[in-house]
């Protein structure tokens, strides 16, 4: 345990943010489910609409590693208790937004905002428990994030629909000022240096540069279908507008059963950990551009789409509090800055494609962006065998230690 952090409070503070990361993934991913009706009222394309989430993922590129050094010495209550008071105000701005520039810009206050939260998190998060439960720390918090699809986006698709898009946003303003709180109630103060996280448990460069190579063009192949997959279920499925919410629902519960699933492997296999939910991912992608238009296998390749990603992005985060070849939260940094390489690179590739090929064609090409990413971490693994898996000194003068 961290200097002076209780066992009830490290707990407490696992919730707090577990919460934060259920609150940032629904806002990031919540123009998917409300494509079809913030477009016409906005007056834009699905395809602009879809440059919501792209556009956030850049700014979350460009940002991460810049706040992580700029903000490192703030203690971390202060630092997180801020950065969800401007996430509920940017989400407040968003729900009133009366043109899409103005939206437009609301989302990258957010998008600032999450850059640092994903930066800083991981680390907070676990540096209060012992090395040996990390994985298992990093799934419980992780399930926050799996959440966000089973009940964050269905529930403000269903707001939406209900009420208008701008009413989602509202909540999600209001559900930031309560983190807020808790976060200043709960999360410890100490500097990251102080916590039991601070610094990767098996530093390794070469293969943490791999993870982060894995990660980039993995998520990518994700989300080239999932930004859209609105239109995929609608167009080439034959579901109609009713049937999205409970679809959506699906997929978020199999991310939540993957996440808790790869927690119990994450300690002792973090290798198998990431291949085996990717496998799934690919499986699942290249079955619904061979299968999609068929109701009911659909649903079943939807829910390992969304299992599959969801046990990835968790197994890549415990990876990271191993391999990190310094700071953890530069190496968090990189990993968020990976994700969002992804999410922006597939969300992009995907509305470029939207317009012609259609919807269907995101599939195969997601599924074989994510072949690529299991072809890069099974050279990883095989190189590591091949060298006994010795360590390698850190290189990268972004990772070097404070």
């Amino acid at each position: 345990m961290a200097p002076g952090v209780s066992p009830r409070r490290a707990k407490g503070a696992l919730v707090v943010l577990s919460l934060a990361a259920f609150a940032f993934i629904t806002t990031e991913l919540l123009p998917i489910g409300l494509l079809t009706l913030m477009a016409p009222e906005l007056g834009r394309s699905r395809s602009q609409i879809g440059l919501l989430v792209s556009g956030y993922a850049i700014v979350v590129v460009l940002a991460s590693v810049p706040l992580t050094r700029l903000t490192h010495r703030v203690p971390r209550r202060q630092l997180l208790g801020v950065t969800m008071v401007l996430f509920a105000a940017a989400n407040a701005v968003a729900a009133l937004a009366s043109t899409y520039a103005v939206l437009a810009g609301a989302r990258v206050v957010t998008a600032l905002t999450q850059a640092l939260f994903w930066s800083v998190a991981s680390a907070t998060v676990t540096g209060p428990f012992p090395a040996a439960m990390r994985g298992r720390v990093v799934a419980l918090f992780s399930t926050g994030a799996a959440l966000a699809p089973v009940l964050g986006v269905p529930l403000g698709t269903w707001i939406g629909q209900q009420a208008s898009w701008r009413a989602a946003f509202a909540v999600l303003a209001g559900v930031g000022l309560a983190i807020a709180a808790a976060v200043v109630a709960l999360i410890p103060s100490y500097p990251p240096a102080a916590g039991g996280a601070a610094r990767g448990t098996a530093p390794d460069a070469r293969r943490f540069g791999m993870l982060l190579a894995a990660t980039a063009v993995g998520v990518a192949g994700f989300l080239t279908l999932q930004t859209y997959i609105t239109p995929f279920l609608l167009d080439v499925s034959g579901f109609t507008d009713a049937a999205l919410a409970p679809l959506l629902f699906a997929s978020g519960a199999a991310g939540v059963a993957g996440t808790i699933a790869v927690g119990r492997a994450l300690d002792a296999h973090p290798v198998t950990s990431l291949l085996a939910p990717l496998s799934i991912g690919t499986a699942s992608l290249l079955g619904l551009w061979a299968l999609g238009a068929l109701e009911p296998v659909t649903v079943v390749l939807l829910v390992g789409v969304g299992g599959g990603y969801a046990a990835f992005a968790t197994a890549v985060q415990s990876r990271m509090l191993q391999l990190a070849p310094g700071s953890t939260d530069l190496a968090s940094a990189g990993v968020s800055t990976a994700f969002n390489v992804g999410i922006a690179a597939g969300s992009l590739l995907g509305g470029a494609l939207l317009p012609g090929p259609g919807p269907r064609l995101l599939a195969l090409v997601g599924g074989v962006l994510t072949l690529t990413a299991l072809g890069i971490l099974a050279v990883d693994r095989r190189n590591a065998a091949r060298l006994g898996a010795t360590p390698v000194p850190p290189a990268a003068p972004a990772m070097r230690t404070r």
